[in-house]
């Protein structure tokens, strides 16, 4: 009997530009049609990092060229959800056709993810987007816009935008219906557009949700049995980089919490990985999150590798 399974896509996935992208779907379509193929009913969701900053850039530029209003960080969210969808379903079209089996519907969902306008993240801004700006320029397009701007590492000042926790799914109901009908959902791209309630409109944010965050809720959502992150790298480890390093296979929830109140991993890096995975294993007995390398999904999936979570 196959499982219900959510996988949140990498970075490593999809590349850094359009034609890393075209290749690296490659290689993530045959680690999905590997699952499918055992049974497995499979939702997607991926990262949109270098994507969306690429657009973002992109609009930016035309907006101070043509002297229009930026095209707000949420549509830049949509835009790539789509094109990154788009590439996504033709790799996995082409190869179960390459495996001569059947070719499921495979769809891309443009998802809304609604947050809370009320969330503490939006006083810390801290996701940097966009383009590197000298200082005066970061200060002139902070009092125009109202923007927030720090210095990123150095190399100049961009804009900062708040990272909210996810709250709803949007879609939630088309997305069900449509992994119920056996069909291949590609959905919260990117963490879902982020959008807030203002009465009977949903309003989109200027704001980046974590997917592996959106992926958790999507998965706990759905009632999936299972939650694989797939990563860089093939296991979690504590003491990462060090000579005394430690390899993790079975944690339980309780165990994998206490590594990262100690510190054992790195912000913005392994920590949402595994606040994301500890967040669907705590909702139920049962579930299982699996963090593992891209191209070991099938084999974290027989338990030959990777690092499980779970409820004990």
């Amino acid at each position: 009997m196959g499982k219900k399974i959510v996988i949140a896509l990498g970075g490593n996935a999809l590349g850094n530009n359009l034609p890393e992208q075209m290749v690296a779907v490659k290689t993530t379509a045959k680690a999905i049609v590997d699952l499918v193929e055992d049974g497995n009913e499979v939702v997607v969701v991926h990262g949109n990092g270098p994507q969306v900053g690429v657009i973002n850039n992109a609009m930016g530029e035309f907006a101070s060229e043509h002297k229009e209003e930026p095209t707000p960080l949420s549509v830049c969210v949509a835009m790539s959800q789509a094109y990154i969808g788009y590439d996504i379903q033709n790799a996995l079209r082409e190869e179960f056709l390459n495996r001569g089996g059947k070719v499921p519907p495979v769809v891309t969902v443009v998802t809304q993810v609604r947050v809370d306008k009320d969330d503490p993240a939006f006083q810390n801004p801290t996701k940097p987007i966009g383009r590197f700006m000298t200082k005066e320029e970061a200060e002139a397009e902070a009092q125009k816009r109202g923007w927030n701007i720090k210095e990123d590492a150095g190399r100049g000042y961009r804009r900062v935008v708040a990272s909210p926790k996810p709250k709803e799914i949007v879609e939630l109901s088309a997305i069900k219906a449509m992994s119920d009908a056996g069909e291949l959902v590609i959905c919260c791209g990117g963490g879902g557009v982020p959008v807030v309630s203002e009465g009977k409109h949903l309003a989109g944010a200027a704001a980046v949700i974590d997917k592996d965050f959106a992926a958790a809720l999507l998965a706990e959502s759905l009632e999936a049995d299972m939650l694989i992150i797939l990563t860089a790298v093939e296991k979690v480890a504590i003491r990462y980089g060090k000579p005394d390093q430690e390899w993790l296979t079975d944690l339980s929830v309780e165990e994998a919490q206490k590594y990262a109140d100690q510190g054992e991993f790195a912000p913005g890096s392994m920590l949402p990985k595994v606040q994301a995975a500890i967040q669907f294993a705590s909702a139920k007995k049962g579930n299982e999150a699996m963090i593992t390398l891209l191209e070991k999904a099938r084999e974290a999936l027989q338990g030959k590798t990777g690092t499980k979570i779970t409820k004990k």
